[in-house]
């Protein structure tokens, strides 16, 4: 920040400072040391009590933080890994959208052998923020309450219906697994 100065327009992401020059203030956040905007804003620096903050001169923007319950679409699938687009965080629905990845490995607490017994791309999930190392959220499925909470027949394209262990779409016949939340086919979407 010592290059910035206060006042200067910055947006999400524009890096703002060390922890060693200031304390992370409103509108801010720490990540390795460096400290973020985490808003659209006017950066705000205090030389007295040594913070940097930002005034927000848009709405607040939500950015999925680790233990953050986020929905979204899968985007593509594959053996071991699921892009996932999020577009909610919380209950907060986003004007944008952040990239997710699930690894076979954080889907379940029993072994799953692929990816394509959990998801399809186009499934809506709720999953868990549980890393956002290098900038990248890394979501899992592992609680019950979290997973697929709509399926889509990959024939048809028909909502699936949830049966005692499998997924059935009624227009065509077809049976397909899934990984999902307790509360399939009942969550809101914000």
């Amino acid at each position: 920040m010592s290059k910035q100065k206060s006042g200067q327009f910055v947006v999400p992401g524009d890096r703002l400072g060390v922890i060693e020059e200031f304390v992370p203030g409103s509108g801010t956040y720490e990540e390795n040391g460096i400290i973020y905007s985490l808003a659209t804003g006017q950066a705000l620096v205090d030389i007295l009590s040594k913070q940097v903050s930002i005034f927000p001169k848009t709405r607040f923007l939500a950015v999925p933080k680790v233990g953050s319950i986020v929905i979204g679409q899968v985007r593509d699938a594959q053996s071991k890994t699921a892009a996932v687009r999020i577009f909610q965080i919380d209950k907060y629905p986003l004007s944008g959208f952040f990239t997710g990845i699930l690894h076979v490995s954080d889907v379940s607490l029993r072994y799953v052998e692929t990816m394509y017994h959990v998801c399809k791309p186009g499934d809506i999930i709720r999953a868990k923020v549980v890393s956002d190392k290098n900038r990248t959220f890394h979501l899992s499925t592992k609680e019950p309450n979290l997973g697929v909470i709509y399926a889509f027949c990959s024939r048809c394209g028909d909502v699936l219906n949830f049966g005692r262990v499998e997924m059935r779409c009624l227009r065509c016949g077809n049976i397909e697994t899934r990984k999902s939340a307790q509360d399939y086919g009942k969550g809101e979407l914000a």
